[in-house]
């Protein structure tokens, strides 16, 4: 029965990290902790969208905040959330180059 549970949190989290915006935000707090407002500039979305990514990533425990003042400042909660994002961009690359070259040999039969 926990198996089971692990892997509803996995997919719960895969999820998560199944849109486009959201690994950017990772992305930009690869460097570290960064405050709402420089997510917003950084990634040039709306306020409130980048709100919401960041309430969903909060809420799976992708990232971590805390506030000082008015601003609120956000994290990631593990370097391993990094290392997988890391990992899993460098397996679809090399997908993408095995592509390129699969298309380069079909073009050279042609």
């Amino acid at each position: 029965m926990v198996q089971k549970d692990l892997f509803e949190l996995h997919a719960d989290i895969c999820k998560t990290l199944a849109n486009p915006k959201r690994l950017e935000i990772i992305y930009a707090l690869k460097a570290g902790e960064m405050a709402a407002g420089e997510i917003v500039t950084a990634l040039g979305i709306p306020k409130s969208n980048a709100s919401q990514h960041l309430a969903l990533l909060r809420a799976c425990g992708v990232v971590k905040s805390r506030r000082a003042g008015v601003n609120i400042y956000y994290s990631i909660s593990s370097p391993k959330i990094i290392s997988a994002c890391m990992l899993m961009k460098e397996v679809l690359m090399e997908q993408m180059e095995g592509k390129k070259t699969l298309l380069k040999k079909l073009r050279k039969s042609e």
